[in-house]
């Protein structure tokens, strides 16, 4: 029997606010490295794989994002799939080369222990499963959503105010030039530098 939530991605060219999770909220974004690997595979999937993102955040355990996919892609559950799958590679590589992570064993420990409940993972498991996909249709929901994810580093005390946090899209929505990933602003036909609260 699956395990089944109530949550899918219906239209594979709709809205979708998505969280994906590492298993155990293991803190692997608190290392720079790999905030970067998934800074590098939205790249990726931007250019590559018809992948929109018009707002994320890396927290230190989850990621936000509002995504869509162009109607040339294979559509958004796909591109997802391939993007979970190669950043469980890249985060287990890294992981297991040591570099600067003093806490190698026990993530691996920790990996192992969730693959070893899921079926789909052979040896390790990196992502929870669930990415509790909720399709966007209304502008106030959107701008709520947006609001969410730029404020997320801020209520969890990282950072006194949103446009502070670069691994976030708040800056793109600011109109600053020293964002991190170059993303699809919605526009919501207010003045420039509006972040949705």
């Amino acid at each position: 029997m699956s395990e089944r939530t109530g949550y899918n991605i219906v239209d594979q060219y709709g809205l979708y606010f998505v969280t994906f999770t590492i298993v155990g909220w293991v803190d692997v974004f608190s290392r720079k490295e790999c905030k970067q690997i998934i800074i590098d595979a939205l790249r990726y999937c931007i250019a590559n794989k018809g992948l929109v993102v018009h707002a994320y955040v890396i927290m230190e355990s989850h990621i936000h994002l509002i995504l869509s996919a162009t109607e040339e892609s294979q559509g958004l559950s796909a591109i997802i799939r391939d993007f979970k799958k190669h950043t469980s590679k890249e985060i287990l590589k890294w992981v297991r080369q040591g570099g600067r992570e003093s806490r190698k064993e026990w993530m691996l420990i920790v990996f192992k222990y969730h693959a070893k409940y899921n079926k789909r993972n052979a040896e390790y498991q990196v992502w929870q499963q669930d990415n509790r996909p909720k399709e966007l249709y209304y502008p106030r929901f959107i701008m709520q959503k947006i609001g969410y994810i730029h404020r997320n580093p801020v209520v969890a005390g990282i950072v006194d105010e949103v446009g502070a946090y670069l691994h976030s899209s708040a800056r793109n929505y600011q109109g600053r030039a020293d964002y991190l990933l170059e993303i699809q602003v919605i526009d919501f036909g207010v003045q420039e530098g509006f972040i949705p609260m």
